[in-house]
């Protein structure tokens, strides 16, 4: 069972959500808040492993927030609670896993965290067996990384690669000239590319470092990455020190 936080101010629309969560019987609530910094505070101290975060907060813009939790290690998975659709794409720049629409539809939040689960279940059995060394070899030797897009091999090429991400449950492989959608979790990526050329900057990104433009200083002694396609990457304190020592600053 996973532990949840909620950040929501309106108290019905909480209550709602509470109740349909404990019907779910696949969440724990160990904590509520209505405003940005009681929710850090108590997240920070009781480490839930999923934060359902209203955006339109009375006391401030859950955005704001979310930005503040991505940083943590380790960090929950989002969650945004909206009555409004145009909020869908800065949740999901942020990193979101996944957004509800109010009025919340039980239907809905049980997908999220059925997908949710399964991801968690892949990612802790990847982690658990190593990858075979033919498959580092093959990519060190050849440069190609093969994924499966739409039930088909495609071989990417790797210095081609900008960045790789999580955005909406799914693993995305940006490129110089694609965006390539599969269903690999990040850590088993990560086994596959050279560790002098791909780096782990976040929990939800690895960068291609060839492909870093500008490095930004960024709140809490952290860093934004401006990749050469103009993508925005954060760096959380966890992957600072690994960063600052291949770059060379």
């Amino acid at each position: 069972m996973m532990k949840a936080f909620i950040v929501e101010d309106e108290p019905l629309a909480r209550d709602e959500l509470k109740y349909l969560l404990k019907r779910s019987r696949q969440v724990e609530i160990v904590g509520e808040a209505e405003g940005i910094e009681d929710a850090m505070k108590d997240i920070s101290r009781l480490k839930p492993e999923l934060v359902f975060l209203d955006i339109e907060l009375a006391e401030g813009n859950g955005l704001h927030l979310a930005k503040q939790l991505a940083e943590l290690d380790p960090a929950p998975s989002l969650i945004f609670a909206t009555a409004y659709d145009e909020f869908a794409l800065q949740a999901f720049e942020l990193y979101a896993f996944d957004y509800l629409l109010k009025p919340f539809n039980e239907k809905r939040i049980r997908q999220t965290l059925e997908k949710l689960m399964k991801q968690r279940q892949i990612g802790e059995e990847e982690s658990r067996s190593a990858a075979p060394p033919a498959s580092r070899t093959a990519v060190e030797q050849t440069g190609k990384l093969p994924v499966v897009v739409d039930d088909r091999i495609v071989l990417i090429d790797r210095d081609n690669i900008l960045f790789i991400g999580l955005m909406d449950g799914k693993t995305i492989i940006k490129t110089e000239e694609n965006e390539y959608k599969i269903g690999d979790p990040l850590i088993v990526l990560e086994k596959k590319l050279d560790k002098r050329s791909f780096l782990r900057v976040h929990r939800g990104f690895i960068v291609n470092v060839i492909h870093i433009s500008e490095i930004q200083p960024w709140f809490n002694s952290t860093y934004n990455l401006i990749m050469s396609d103009g993508s925005n990457i954060p760096v959380s304190r966890t992957y600072v020190k690994e960063l600052k020592q291949l770059i060379g600053f």
